[in-house]
């Protein structure tokens, strides 16, 4: 396990049994990134693609400082439970999403502890987002899934990752 990201983890119980597990280890890779996550436009079924996609796709960048999922009234009550579990912040909103996901990212961009902010859509309505981030020297990173991903965003972010869907080859 020598330069794993990975550490075991060994403990005993009040009855003596031995407990063995693993802990990933917090590794400061450089940029803070707040990631935030427009739950209707990418978490759907027909996507497939999971929180842990997401999450991997920007381990290579950052340090993911800030995770939060916007999501809507109509969101099942298992997924909020479950994007909680994972440890996301849930922000549900009755209505559209995209005002509430602009004003966080907004908050993000003005706070001086995060060096980058990522966005998982696919909706061009973010491009202003992106363009002000870039605007107060924030790096930009925009995930997203085929078909219906912007062009613009691809084309304004600093980054762009194309999630690939559940059993797609990447």
């Amino acid at each position: 396990m020598a330069g794993s990201n990975w550490e075991r983890i060994i403990s005993m119980t009040k009855d003596g049994m031995r407990s063995i597990g693993m802990m990933r280890r917090k590794i400061s890779r450089g940029k803070r990134i707040a990631l935030l996550i427009d739950g209707p436009n990418i978490l759907r079924k027909e996507f497939g693609i999971k929180l842990e996609d997401i999450v991997e796709a920007l381990e290579g960048l950052g340090d993911l400082r800030v995770a939060k999922v916007i999501l809507n009234q109509y969101a099942p009550q298992g997924l909020i439970e479950a994007v909680s579990n994972q440890g996301f912040d849930v922000i549900v909103v009755s209505g559209e999403t995209g005002v509430k996901l602009a004003v966080e990212a907004m908050r993000e961009i003005y706070n001086p502890n995060i060096d980058a902010i990522a966005l998982a859509t696919r909706n061009a309505e973010f491009l202003p987002v992106i363009l002000k981030a870039k605007e107060k020297g924030k790096e930009t990173i925009v995930l997203g899934v085929e078909p219906g991903f912007s062009a613009a965003l691809k084309h304004a972010a600093d980054y762009t990752i194309i999630l690939n869907p559940e059993g797609d080859e990447k």
